[in-house]
């Protein structure tokens, strides 16, 4: 056949010619996805923090304590009790009751309380940033041991390595935390010395440096007080190593099970025929993948250790906000109780939010539509 009859044959189409044009998505289409859950985002944390709010005002109303005795004592006459419980409006029914709750919530006007004396809210503004020091250094000690454990684990997945960090890390999320405090204080601090004891700053320390955050590491550093700082550092190592404890076991198991799972899919095998090792795609690529559910759970954790530190704070008289609760409970102050109660909810919930956005932006897959 000559050039020129192949020049007049017919020519096959090309058949991505044959494919109809696909449009692109409207770019509004994206703004208003973003506001619609934007809004759903926003409207989930107004149902949340309402119940939030109706839970810890029916605790309040069915506690055996009663407010008013709280306030005039127990030896006050019948007709002091009957004006101050008029004018706390007690006498109003429960749904006017929940609304002057909610308004004296959002004015900051929180009550005073009877074991301090001060206004609830200037006691949680002196006393939670002491949590969050030692709930932020028990993450992060966590997450620095929990992160190569859990590699580890997925590394050598049902071989001994795995089988002995899994059943460590049982053992430090299963044991007591106020059994834990109390041995290490009697073989870190009362045996070996090498760490301070209770509390949170040694007496001659305690006014050196001026409050700028609260955060006496933090202060301490900002001022120029290394004296101060290692002091603090002697304090809080040991409560912030338990903690961080329990934390490295339950981030560690989380991130053996997310890796697994990474380790099963198929882009894992075909990084296999490639020539990779075990290890670089397990850091370098499974790892990477499996970010946002494992900052998720490191988020949660840490919203845990906000709220969970009780034990802890009371074991080493740590001036937290767990201390302050366990005070407040046993001398029956209610409002502080409540308050400190409500304030822990309301974190947690916006840790989770913030879990949430974290994880759907490393992760487009668990975008809600």
């Amino acid at each position: 056949m000559s050039a020129g009859e192949v020049a007049m044959q017919p020519q096959a189409a090309d058949p991505c010619e044959r494919l109809p044009a696909i449009a692109a998505p409207p770019a509004h289409s994206a703004w208003r996805r973003r506001v619609r859950w934007l809004a759903g985002t926003l409207s989930t944390v107004l149902i949340t923090l309402a119940g939030l709010l109706l839970v810890t005002f029916l605790l309040g109303r069915v506690l055996p304590a009663d407010p008013v005795l709280r306030v005039v004592g127990d030896r006050a006459p019948q007709d002091l009790y009957d004006r101050v419980y008029r004018e706390m409006g007690l006498h109003r029914p429960l749904a006017q009751q929940f609304a002057l709750f909610i308004g004296d919530m959002v004015r900051g006007n929180f009550g005073k309380s009877s074991v301090t004396g001060n206004p609830i809210g200037e006691d949680i503004l002196r006393y939670f940033p002491a949590t969050v020091e030692l709930a932020t250094l028990a993450i992060v000690l966590g997450v620095l041991g929990a992160i190569p454990l859990g590699v580890l684990c997925a590394r050598y997945a049902g071989r001994w390595p795995d089988h002995l960090v899994r059943v460590a890390s049982l053992v430090g999320h299963s044991v007591p935390i106020f059994w834990l405090g109390i041995v290490g204080l009697l073989v870190f601090y009362a045996r070996l010395g090498w760490v301070a004891g209770p509390g949170r700053l040694d007496v001659a320390y305690r006014y050196a440096v001026p409050d700028v955050t609260r955060l006496m590491l933090v202060d301490s550093l900002l001022a120029g007080e290394w004296e101060v700082f290692g002091n603090a550092l002697s304090h809080i190592v040991l409560p912030a190593a338990l903690l961080g404890l329990v934390a490295l076991g339950y981030v560690a198991r989380m991130t053996r099970s997310f890796l697994l799972w990474q380790l099963r899919q198929d882009y894992t095998t075909v990084l296999r025929l490639k020539g990779l090792s075990e290890s670089a795609i397990l850091w370098r690529h499974a790892l990477r993948n499996a970010a946002g559910p494992i900052l998720a759970v490191i988020a949660l954790t840490y919203a845990y250790l906000l709220e969970g530190a009780v034990l802890t704070e009371t074991v080493f008289a740590w001036p937290g906000l767990g201390m302050y609760i366990t005070d407040s409970l046993f001398a029956a102050d209610i409002p502080a109780v409540l308050t400190a109660t409500l304030l822990v909810g309301l974190i947690f919930m916006l840790i989770n939010i913030a879990s949430e956005l974290i994880q759907s932006t490393l992760d487009p897959r668990t975008r809600r539509p």
